[in-house]
């Protein structure tokens, strides 16, 4: 049996996916496993980023990052279902992020 990519999973799938990781993640948690319970909440997040549509992240925006209050984050550009740009104070380095961790700054949006 070969698995599907995330990009070529329905929303269902995807979201499914998500679910059972989430989920392994959650026992290896419990199991005090931790380099496991990181590898699947990374790989969670990797399959949330197919869920939100990449024209949705405006270059040159700034965003609020999930798991990490205080923390903004502006969009240079975009390559596949990553931000590439860079965190606000501290140094100014390029990095990556999945668009599935950028929040918009209103919490309204």
């Amino acid at each position: 049996m070969t698995e599907k990519s995330y990009a070529e999973m329905t929303e269902q799938e995807l979201r499914e996916e998500i679910a059972k990781l989430k989920e392994k993640a959650r026992k290896a948690e419990q199991l005090g496993i931790v380099n496991e319970y990181a590898v699947y909440e990374r790989k969670a997040t990797m399959a949330a980023a197919y869920l939100i549509d990449p024209k949705t992240i405006v270059k040159g925006e700034m965003y609020r990052i999930d798991g990490a209050p205080g923390e903004f984050f502006k969009v240079e550009y975009l390559k596949g279902r990553f931000a590439w740009g860079y965190r606000l104070g501290g140094d100014r380095f390029e990095e990556a992020l999945p668009i599935s961790i950028l929040l918009p700054m209103k919490a309204g949006k």
